[in-house]
């Protein structure tokens, strides 16, 4: 590719510079930005709303404000809820949109990186091996050991990924391939572990394997919004990386990025970020996913843009979470479940596309 004179200017972009620090403003995606903000908002005002006991918002008002009736329906059921659900969906779709990014493949999420699997493995071990030797997982284990075994294995399970596709230096396209095998193979152990359990403690595993966010309360808000606020500014100063990775590996390195450095860096950040969400909610399939590429065309952009990835990914899950405790009201769907029914039709789509693109 070309770059264009510097004489050239950028449709849309404007240069902001604070102190030695400049960047370049992309106006599309900054509006994007603040009608993401607004669609999220309206959608966790409405999850915070809707229920088995519906509210007024002036009622809503008042819970968060004091300590009317409706206070602890608010700010212990619905409100940290809402926020899990927001915060998760915006951790997936920047981690995704970082893999997007370094694979250079609209199809690489942080599912095929080992953390999602590798969490789902550990936590049905837990939950198996709890029940096999107390009588069935305590409220302790599922409060603390359920989140801490699930980060644990998805942090494992990257590492897993990692080392296997590390020859000399890391290739996206290698990455992707051994994250398929990995994936894979854990899921296999996965299920065995399902067959081999006791009945019941499989089910409470497979609740947690869909993903959901009932009973999801401020202690699985914490973890997120502080990984969240770690990160993204840690990701957004590597824009500029996520955007020379985009050229072949020779161009990079002649540039002189420290390739293999540079990705590894990244990497980790999209791991972290994937293995706090999935040890908050379980496994929210597809949002890591569509998320990037909805807005990467939403932002009309070469690739995905981080903000607008994590924002349009807060959105998604926001808007699952309604459908799901809604729709089917007094039954509640886990929001894996209905991010899976939207996501598999995007997939089959991307899957076309990119099909028809390799052949012209």
């Amino acid at each position: 590719m070309t770059p264009a004179p510097a004489s050239v200017k950028l449709p849309h972009a404007r240069p902001v510079r604070l102190g030695p620090v400049s960047w370049l403003l992309r106006l599309r995606p900054a509006v994007l930005c603040l009608v993401l903000l607004a669609a999220v908002a309206a959608l966790m005002a409405l999850n915070t709303r809707l229920g088995d006991i519906p509210m007024t918002v002036p009622q809503v008002l008042r819970a968060v404000t004091g300590d009317g009736p409706d206070h602890f329906v608010v700010m212990e059921l619905r409100l940290p809820r809402a926020l899990t659900g927001a915060l998760v969906g915006a951790a997936l779709a920047l981690a995704g949109a970082i893999t997007q990014a370094i694979s250079r493949n609209p199809l690489a999420s942080p599912d095929i990186l080992g953390v999602t699997t590798g969490a789902s493995v550990t936590v049905v071990a837990v939950i198996v091996a709890a029940g096999s030797t107390a009588g069935g997982p305590s409220g302790a284990l599922s409060a603390l050991g359920i989140p801490l075994a699930a980060l644990a294995g998805g942090l494992l399970g990257a590492l897993a990924v990692y080392l296997l596709a590390w020859r000399n230096g890391l290739d996206g396209y290698r990455l992707v391939l051994v994250g398929v095998g990995v994936t894979v193979v854990f899921g296999n152990v996965k299920y065995w572990l399902l067959t081999i359990g006791d009945v019941n403690d499989s089910s409470r595993a497979m609740v947690w394997i869909s993903g959901s966010l009932n009973g999801r309360g401020w202690e699985h808000v914490h973890p997120v919004a502080l990984a969240l606020a770690v990160l993204v500014p840690v990701t957004l100063l590597g824009t500029r990386l996520l955007d020379v990775l985009r050229f072949g590996d020779d161009t990079v390195t002649a540039l002189g990025v420290r390739m293999n450095l540079a990705r590894g860096l990244l990497v980790l950040a999209a791991v972290l970020l994937a293995a706090v969400a999935t040890a908050s909610a379980g496994p929210v399939t597809f949002v890591a996913l569509a998320a990037p590429q909805i807005a990467l065309r939403l932002a009309g952009t070469a690739q995905p843009p981080l903000l607008v990835s994590a924002l349009t990914g807060a959105a998604l899950t926001a808007a699952a979470d309604l459908v799901a405790r809604t729709v089917f009201s007094p039954v509640e769907l886990p929001v894996g479940v209905v991010t899976a029914v939207l996501g598999a039709p995007y997939l089959i789509y991307l899957l076309v596309r990119v099909r028809r693109e390799a052949r012209s």
